[in-house]
Formats: structure tokens, C-alpha cells, sequence
């Protein structure tokens, strides 16, 4: 009887302090005229960047526009504060180099902003969230 008491109370302090993220930074896909880019660059450096380490929580925002613009939001209190500069600026560059790599009159854009957070609470409050997962690489 004791090991099972222990065995739910280790369980449920692991749900408990699980950390979940609180902030995220927030990626925009835009349409111009032709569909949202690929998320093909930003995740590959997301999962190159995770590793072993460090564990991101992804949500996607779908349905913004009639050419299926769409939001990520990561988490990013899972890593510390050198580790998120340099998710940062490495998030920026590829980033960066997608939009200058795009056809000018048909691919869209992705918009990031470093110093724009959203909070978990102002993430409940969206419509058509969901957990990103992997195989959504497009």
C-alpha cells in the first residue's frame, strides 16, 4: 500500500511541476498571392536547435485568411537565458534568409518579431490552436 501511496504522489508532483511555458514568441505566415511560405526552414532549425536538450513547446493558429495564413507560437521558458538568445538570433536568421531567398510576386512572408511575447493566458483565448507536431513540416 505504501509503494503504490509513493508511486501516485511522485507521479502527480511530476504533473504538477512539469514546466509548461508561460511566454512564447510568436511567427507569422502571410499570404500574398499564392499560399503561406514553407515552415520547412524554421522547423529545421527548431528541431536542429532542440537536440536532446531542449524540449519546445509549439502551437499552431490555423485558418487566419482565405490562403491559409497561420501562426506558430513557441515556448521558450524551457530555456535558459543564453540558450534563448541564441534560439533567437538563430530563429531570426533563418528566418531572414527565407524572406530574402522568396519569389518577390508570388511567395509570402514570415513575420517575427524578438521582442513581442504572448502569454499562455492570451493563448487560451485563440480559436483554432493546436499542438504542432512534427509531421506537419510542410
Amino acid at each position: 500500500m505504501k509503494k503504490i501511496i509513493l508511486t501516485i504522489a511522485v507521479f502527480s508532483c511530476t504533473f504538477f511541476f512539469a514546466q509548461k511555458s508561460e511566454n512564447y514568441i510568436e511567427i507569422s505566415y502571410n499570404s500574398i498571392c499564392c499560399g503561406t511560405p514553407s515552415t520547412a526552414p524554421v522547423m529545421n532549425y527548431i528541431n536542429s536547435f532542440q537536440g536532446k536538450k531542449n524540449k519546445l513547446e509549439i502551437y499552431r493558429q490555423s485558418r487566419l485568411g482565405r490562403e491559409g495564413e497561420f501562426k506558430l507560437f513557441i515556448g521558450t521558458d524551457a530555456l535558459s537565458k543564453s540558450n534563448k538568445t541564441k534560439f533567437i538570433k538563430g530563429l531570426e536568421a533563418a528566418i531572414n534568409s527565407q524572406n530574402k531567398s522568396k519569389n518577390e510576386n508570388s511567395d509570402g512572408i514570415v513575420d517575427f518579431n524578438s521582442q513581442t511575447l504572448v502569454k499562455k493566458e492570451k493563448l487560451n483565448t485563440l480559436n483554432n490552436l493546436t499542438i504542432y507536431k512534427k509531421e506537419n513540416l510542410k
